[in-house]
C-alpha cells in the first residue's frame, strides 16, 4: 500500500527551519542528504502549453503552490503565461530527457498531457504514434520505477462505427477510425497491464470535445465548437468544417479540469475502470451552438462546408454514458450549455485583443 504526504503547516515551518541552519551544517561538514528537507508533493505536467494543460497548471498552482510545479512542452510558453510555475522543454518521446527531469525531482504525481490531436495526427500518422504511444511508455516505465501516480487522457476517439452510437457504455466496443482513435486504443490497454502487471496506479478519463475560452483549436475534429466561438465574436461569421447536424458529446474547460482532480483525489479502492472512464457534460449539433451563439449575438451567421473531419466526428458517438464515473468518484458537471456560452462570450469579451465585429 502506498500513502501520500501531504503539505502541512508543520512540514512548512520544518522546512523553513532546515534552510536556516543548512549553513551551520555545512560549516561543520555535515552530508547534504542528512539535513537537505524533501519537496512534497511535487507535480509535473507534460504538454503544459496544450489545450487542457495551460489550464490545469493554473489550477494546480492555484492549489499547490507555483513552486510545487513543474511545466514541460517542446514549445516555451509566452512571458508570464505560467504564472511562475517553472518551466522545461520536453520531448516524451526523448527517455534520457524525461529520465533527467525525474532524476532532477521527486514527483508524486504526473499528468502526462503531452499527444497529438486527431486531425493532425490524420496528416501525420507516424508522428502521432510515436508521441502518444512512446510518450506513453516512457512515463509508464518511469512511474514503475520511481512510483509516481499518473494521469494520462484518452478520447471518444476509441470508439467508431460498430460502437453504440447513443449513450454509449463503459464497456463498448472500441472501433477506432483514425490513427489518433489507435493510439488512444493501444494507450488504454497499456494503461490496464502497467496497473495489473506491475501496481502502477495510472488513471484516465476518455474526454469528448471540450470547449475552452484559454486554449486555441489544437488541431482536433471538435474544433469547431471552439472556433465558431471566436469567429462569432471577431468576425460576425463562421464557416464550420462538419455539417449543422453533427453531434456530439462536449465539456467546458473547467469541468475538464475539474474531472482530472476528482479523479486523482479519490482513493485508489474506489478505482473499478484501469482503461479508461466514459465522461461527458452535454451534447450538441452544431446547428444547436450557433443557435445558442445568436441569443447573443443575433446577426451571427454559420454556414457548413464539411471536410475530412466530418468522416471522423460521423464515426464517434453522439452521446455518452458516464454513470460508472458518477458512481466510482461522484463526477458531476457544473456546466451546461446555456451556462457555457454565456461564460465563453462572457471571457472572450475581456480578451485585451478582443476586436468585436
Amino acid at each position: 500500500m502506498r500513502f501520500y504526504i501531504r503539505p502541512t503547516r508543520y512540514l512548512q515551518q520544518t522546512h523553513t527551519l532546515f534552510e536556516k541552519v543548512a549553513p551551520i551544517f555545512e560549516q561543520l561538514r555535515v552530508p547534504i542528504h542528512f539535513y537537505k528537507p524533501v519537496r512534497l508533493n511535487m507535480i509535473l505536467v507534460t504538454g503544459s502549453m496544450g489545450q487542457i494543460g495551460i489550464d490545469l497548471v493554473s489550477k494546480l498552482a492555484n492549489i499547490h503552490g507555483a513552486d510545487q510545479i513543474v511545466a514541460t512542452d517542446v514549445r516555451p510558453p509566452a512571458p508570464d503565461q505560467l504564472g511562475g510555475v517553472r518551466f522545461t522543454t520536453l520531448d516524451v518521446t526523448d527517455a534520457r530527457a524525461l529520465d533527467s527531469i525525474l532524476s532532477e525531482n521527486d514527483f508524486d504525481t504526473v499528468y502526462h498531457l503531452a499527444g497529438i490531436l486527431s486531425a493532425t495526427g490524420e496528416n501525420n500518422p507516424d508522428l502521432c504514434w510515436k508521441v502518444n504511444i512512446e510518450g506513453l511508455e516512457h512515463m509508464l516505465k518511469a512511474a514503475r520505477s520511481r512510483n509516481f501516480r499518473l494521469f494520462w487522457p484518452s478520447s471518444i476517439a476509441v470508439f467508431g462505427p460498430a460502437t453504440e452510437n447513443t449513450s454509449t457504455p463503459q464497456h463498448a466496443v472500441m472501433d477506432p477510425m483514425t490513427m489518433y482513435g489507435v493510439t488512444k486504443t493501444s494507450g488504454e490497454l497499456l494503461c490496464r497491464y502497467y496497473f495489473h502487471k506491475f501496481g502502477v496506479d495510472v488513471r484516465s478519463i476518455r474526454f469528448p470535445g471540450i470547449i475552452s475560452h484559454v486554449s486555441p483549436p489544437g488541431g482536433g475534429t471538435t474544433d469547431w465548437a471552439v472556433a465558431m466561438f471566436f469567429q462569432a465574436l471577431e468576425a460576425g461569421n463562421y464557416s464550420c468544417f462538419v455539417s449543422e447536424d453533427t453531434r456530439l458529446p462536449m465539456m467546458y474547460m473547467p469541468d475538464a479540469v475539474k474531472s482530472i482532480l476528482d479523479l486523482m483525489e479519490a482513493p485508489s479502492d474506489q478505482i473499478s475502470v484501469r482503461t479508461s472512464y466514459n465522461l461527458t457534460a452535454f451534447s450538441f449539433s452544431a446547428g444547436e451552438l450557433a443557435h445558442s451563439i445568436r441569443a447573443y449575438l443575433p446577426n451571427f451567421l454559420c454556414s457548413y462546408d464539411p471536410d475530412f473531419r466530418q468522416e471522423i466526428a460521423n464515426a464517434w458517438p453522439s452521446s455518452i454514458d458516464d454513470s460508472i464515473a458518477r458512481t466510482d468518484w461522484n463526477w458531476n458537471p457544473e456546466f451546461n450549455l446555456d451556462t457555457m456560452v454565456d461564460d465563453m462570450i462572457t471571457e472572450i469579451r475581456k480578451k485585451p485583443d478582443y476586436l468585436p465585429a
